[in-house]
């Protein structure tokens, strides 16, 4: 059974936990790997550059809206298919995370994070706009 007055509350450490990890992530990619060394993962992996430019903005950016709330679901929704993807890249590497190039574990639990924000929503504290809810709906 769900408790309905702490609901809110899961949904939020969940929310800021994964968004400060995309931040997280996102600005590892930006200042230690560099932008032309990501690009370059990318493209050895057989990926074109474009998704390299993606990755990071979707980190930052969906970081950064997941940490204030803002369309959590749709941003949860947009982060899937890039943690899916590290799944894939990482899949070669085995199970655990710890093993050498990071296994697969960590990247789907963290699908996983992202799909239950999904079903929980923005939970408490979160910032709505009535632009935002009006466009998205219920994703909002």
């Amino acid at each position: 059974m769900i408790e309905l007055k702490t609901a809110p509350y899961a949904a939020l450490l969940l929310r800021i936990a994964t968004g400060v990890l995309f931040l997280a992530h996102g600005l590892t990619k930006v200042f230690v790997f560099t932008i032309p060394g990501t690009v370059a993962y990318f493209e050895s992996l057989g990926f074109p550059a474009i998704f390299a430019y993606l990755t990071i903005f979707a980190e930052l950016g969906g970081g950064l809206a997941l940490i204030l709330g803002v369309a959590t679901r749709a941003v949860s929704l947009v982060l899937l298919p890039v943690l899916l993807g590290a799944v894939w890249v990482h899949s070669s590497n085995g199970w655990m995370f710890t093993n050498q190039g990071g296994g697969w574990e960590y990247p789907l639990f963290w699908a996983t994070a992202q799909a239950s924000l999904i079903l929980l929503g923005s939970g408490a504290y979160a910032l709505k706009h009535p632009m935002i809810s009006k466009l998205l709906g219920k994703y909002a």
